[in-house]
């Protein structure tokens, strides 16, 4: 067996936790779960569990809407800000060190679920290999996975190893959507510009993947997420047409 790696923060964290979430929701439940609003309900948001062994995932059951992205490339951040929690997803002081998948229950009865950060230089290598090994295990046979969030910096945006994760992720046939984060670093022509190439490019590494500018500064494209990734998570468990 892999040998556990955790923060202890997070040790403590999953200590004094209770009984999960409900992974196992039929489709019937999680459809009639969702908000009012017809969406994800993430400012309903609490943490459920951590799992550092793919071995030792729960049942599938509910659609669960996944983030990825390089250590730095604002990830937590950007969950923060679309759940409207200032630490519901913890920035760490050392990127590339919580190789959990964390998974955090919605009010709409879906699962948002963070994954481990990638791409730390200073970061063992057994840190590296525990990161694919959990990552791409998930990603290539979670059955309740709707979607993949993958964050990129807007600056450097496609790197080698968002190219590698955008592969996997094309492999497994999996929805993908890539947030171009701390976009107010850009001046608005130049946003406008990263996003257009992106999406050039997304067309032949990863084709179906949608892309958006976001910041979690201003708040910019809060909307614009929320909106896509409800949609793709209902998708998942769409009741399939009479007769199939």
């Amino acid at each position: 067996m892999k040998k556990r790696i955790r923060e202890p923060r997070e040790k403590d964290r999953n200590e004094k936790q209770g009984k999960p979430g409900d992974f196992t929701a039929s489709r019937a439940t999680v459809a009639s779960g969702r908000s009012a609003s017809g969406d994800l309900a993430l400012q309903k948001a609490n943490y459920a569990l951590s799992v550092h062994d793919p071995k030792l995932l729960p049942p599938p059951g509910a659609p669960e809407i996944a983030f990825a992205g390089r250590s730095n490339a604002g990830k937590s951040s950007a969950i923060n800000t679309l759940t409207g929690r200032r630490r519901l997803a913890f920035v760490s002081k050392t990127p590339g060190r919580t190789q959990l998948i964390n998974f955090f229950s919605l009010g709409s009865g879906a699962f948002l679920v963070d994954l481990p950060g990638y791409g730390y230089a200073d970061a063992p290598e057994s840190v590296r290999k525990h990161w694919e090994m959990l990552v791409g295990e998930y990603i290539a046979s979670r059955d309740s996975l709707a979607a993949v969030v993958v964050v990129m910096d807007a600056r450097h945006p496609l790197t080698p190893l968002d190219l590698q994760l955008l592969a996997w992720l094309r492999e497994a046939g999996r929805a993908t959507h890539v947030l171009l984060t701390k976009s107010d670093k850009l001046s608005k022509q130049a946003a406008q510009v990263t996003l257009s190439k992106a999406r050039k490019e997304l067309s032949t590494v990863c084709p179906g993947a949608t892309v958006q500018l976001f910041s979690s500064l201003k708040g910019e494209g809060i909307d614009e997420a929320n909106s896509t990734l409800s949609r793709l998570a209902f998708r998942k468990n769409k009741a399939p047409p009479k007769g199939e």
